[in-house]
């Protein structure tokens, strides 16, 4: 199936779902999602769960992508203490299942209460969904996927956004905060802000794609290797801007 059959497959998706909601990140996927719905003519409303495992820049920049398009007035942001169900907090194997139950939940719950009664989400054709309970959650909630259905992947997805003009065309794919503690270590708001401003130095001094796992009491960064030698110029720097939020500090020498 070549790209433009998958456009029309998404097209189609929207003409059998004129009325739709839509839970966004402000990422690649759903931004691109939000563009195509509108299109196509549906009338599709964003909603934004905002939570500690969403850092702040992913709020900013989904409130700029829906005033990019001119659906403002649309996006709908959901505050929700996501840590306050303490099988999420535990931080077990199975964390993702039970957060994206409760993430979503609010959506639907949200979305009804406007008078919509379907869901969807990013998830493209490119996600191996083998061994991700998120995916599990989502699928018992009946929540659809359209550009899985699709078959459009993340490469078609960043293309097709660039030509739509969208600024999220490029931009990094983004785990929630989370996914930066260990399994099994709890998860407190405390840490999850340590992670938060750690990373946010880091995208100020320029770099990219990267994360800053927790390990005890230390945090390890891990970069792109064409972005390792910028670490090694910028090393002094990350030192002192990192040491307010952990003990020790290391780079991953194998990257991402």
């Amino acid at each position: 199936m070549n790209e433009n059959s998958n456009i029309v497959g998404l097209e189609k998706f929207f003409y059998d779902h004129p009325k739709i909601a839509l839970g966004f990140s402000g990422g690649v996927d759903s931004s691109y999602l939000l563009y195509a719905g509108m299109k196509y003519g549906a009338d599709i409303k964003p909603y934004f769960i905002k939570g500690a495992f969403q850092p702040e820049f992913e709020l900013n920049d989904a409130v700029r992508l829906a005033k990019s398009l001119g659906a403002e007035d649309k996006l709908k942001i959901i505050r929700a203490d996501i840590l306050a169900d303490d099988i999420v907090a535990e931080n077990n194997s199975r964390r993702c299942y039970y957060c994206k139950k409760r993430v979503f939940g609010a959506i639907l719950e949200n979305a009804r209460a406007d008078g919509y009664n379907a869901v969807i989400d990013g998830t493209n054709a490119s996600d191996d969904l083998s061994d991700r309970p998120g995916a599990k959650a989502l699928k018992e909630m009946k929540v659809f996927s359209p550009l899985r259905m699709a078959g459009l992947t993340k490469a078609e997805i960043r293309k097709l956004s660039r030509e739509a003009g969208l600024f999220t065309w490029n931009k990094p794919s983004y785990a929630c905060l989370a996914t930066r503690i260990p399994t099994g270590r709890r998860i407190t708001e405390g840490l999850l802000q340590r992670v938060e401003s750690a990373e946010s130095v880091l995208s100020e001094m320029g770099f990219r794609d990267f994360r800053v796992r927790v390990l005890g009491d230390a945090g390890k960064i891990q970069l792109r290797p064409e972005e390792m030698l910028m670490a090694v110029e910028k090393r002094d720097s990350i030192v002192r801007e990192l040491e307010p939020y952990f003990n020790e500090i290391y780079l991953d020498l194998k990257g991402r």
